[in-house]
């Protein structure tokens, strides 16, 4: 199985905060926001793995900056990693200003799917390389949070998280 660069993942949503989608304080829901970003990343998990693809879980979410009525919201996701059948996407959510047409961030998250076949059984992805410094960064980050997480499930020995033990063995 070949692998394959974040950009043959990325993805791109773009749309409007509709008064629908609002808070009574007329900033965009938490889970408006929250819907949109597992649909950018459950589209960039199926152009990398072109499988079948679940959600397995929301790491992190960031909720910076408030999105008020009528903004112009861009969801842009990517394959951070992909480890056997799973792979983490790392989500940035863009606000244009009205005016200027400057886009600010807004919000990050990072989820976990996982590619499965027809029965719902885990299938192996391909790999991911990353190209640019962000994309390798991410891409080291990503075992990290994968070991943590392993760790405090209790399903890593802590002394075998060699990546999380890097970090604290600065001799």
């Amino acid at each position: 199985m070949e692998a394959k660069s974040p950009n043959e993942s990325r993805t791109t949503l773009t749309d409007l905060v509709l008064p629908s989608e609002t808070n009574p304080l007329n900033n965009l829901f938490g889970g408006e926001l929250l819907a949109r970003m597992d649909r950018a990343a459950s589209i960039a998990a199926r152009r990398h793995s072109r499988r079948i693809v679940v959600t397995a879980s929301v790491n992190h979410v960031a909720f910076n900056k408030a999105i008020p009525l009528g903004s112009v919201v861009t969801v842009e996701a990517a394959v951070s990693r992909a480890f056997k059948s799973s792979m983490e996407i790392f989500i940035d959510v863009w606000v244009e200003d009205r005016e200027s047409g400057r886009r600010t961030k807004a919000n990050e998250a990072i989820y976990t799917f996982v590619a499965v076949d027809e029965t719902g059984t885990p299938i192996q992805i391909p790999q991911l390389e990353p190209e640019s410094d962000l994309e390798k960064e991410r891409f080291a980050a990503a075992l990290r949070r994968k070991q943590l997480s392993l760790v405090l499930a209790g399903k890593m020995k802590p002394s075998d998280a060699t990546e999380l033990k890097a970090l604290f063995d600065k001799d």
